[in-house]
């Protein structure tokens, strides 16, 4: 059974630090996690207005089990890669890339915060075979493209404790809790999942125990955002995004300013998504982080009109673009093909 915890800024798995001894260009790689946004791995879409718009080219139809299937055959692929981490979210993420409106239902949760069983037992597998695999789950509960299909903020709270009592119930420890992805974004129908308030979900869930265990809790910001005191605060991670820095010098800078916070203590700070590439120039957004000893995940909405990425679904999950060759070979490199 995986294991992740955290030291100071370092996590570590199975009790030794991620990528030991490791640095690239002088940089230590050690204790961080290299990771990507994969939140459509366990995607279905309940909406029968819009359902058809997912399928599959060469069947015509959207299939949730094919999805998930391929999605679990490629994994081994990424773990080979030095990939140790994955974003995953029980409201998944735009299956677009990006969108306006979000008419879509993929939501792993009932209107009163109860966990719907397919939804669940799809999270399940994916879980399972990234714990064979000593992989990490930076786990997301709520999205502001779906939080509104819950009924109101008691839902939203019984959500979150039945994500996290699941979660505990099967014993994983290779999971990393985010409350909910880019809290600062104005979209969200509850104040509760809001930046003033998001930190009491975050301590609620640390509440949350099994045999002493408890949850490594956090909660995402928007693209160029620093988290806000109250966030940090609780956190046991800080969570960033990357997506519009088009300017590698401010992926560094929004590091600096993040451990400059009056609240800040020593803990990781991690990437968990960002939209600029780059990989075979010399500066980059992930260098860039890992310059400021940063952890940096890979969020690929696509290249060809936004249905090709790991972001847009029916998703490819294999390495099938330039893009995800070249981010996986420099992810390779950066961390000795995973060692």
């Amino acid at each position: 059974m995986t294991h992740v915890t955290i030291h100071g800024e370092r996590f570590h798995l199975d009790g030794a630090p991620t990528y030991p001894g490791r640095s690239y260009r002088g940089m230590p790689i050690e204790g961080l996690l290299i990771n990507s946004r994969m939140v459509q791995a366990t995607f279905d879409d309940e909406n029968p207005a819009t359902r058809s718009r997912w399928a599959y080219p060469d069947s015509g139809i959207w299939d949730p089990e094919r999805n998930v299937r391929e999605f679990i055959d490629a994994l081994p692929i990424y773990r080979a890669h030095g990939v140790l981490a994955l974003t995953l979210n029980f409201q998944g993420g735009s299956p677009e890339g990006y969108s306006q409106d979000q008419p879509w239902e993929n939501n792993a949760f009932t209107p009163q915060g109860g966990i719907k069983p397919a939804y669940l037992a799809r999270m399940q597998r994916v879980l399972d075979r990234m714990d064979e695999l000593g992989m990490v789950a930076i786990l997301g509960v709520f999205y502001f493209g779906q939080d509104e299909r819950l009924a109101d903020e008691a839902a939203v709270v019984r959500a979150l404790e039945a994500a996290v009592r699941w979660v505990l119930d099967r014993s994983y420890r290779h999971v990393l809790l985010e409350v909910n992805n880019e809290c600062d974004v104005a979209r969200y129908e509850h104040p509760i999942l809001t930046p003033p308030r998001v930190h009491e979900l975050i301590a609620r869930a640390q509440t949350l125990t099994q045999d002493g265990q408890r949850l490594l809790v956090g909660a995402s910001f928007r693209g160029n955002a620093i988290p806000t005191e109250n966030v940090v605060n609780v956190s046991d991670f800080l969570l960033l995004h990357g997506n519009g820095v088009r300017d590698p010098n401010r992926i560094a800078e929004m590091v600096d300013q993040t451990r400059a916070l009056p609240a800040y203590r020593p803990m990781p700070i991690l990437f968990n998504e960002d939209d600029h590439f780059d990989f075979d120039r010399p500066h980059n957004n992930f260098l860039a982080a890992l310059s400021r000893y940063a952890s940096w995940g890979y969020f690929d909405p696509g290249e060809n009109n936004y249905r090709d990425g790991y972001q847009s679904v029916p998703v490819n999950w294999q390495l099938s673009t330039p893009r995800k060759q070249t981010f996986f070979a420099l992810a390779s490199e950066i961390t000795g093909s995973g060692r």
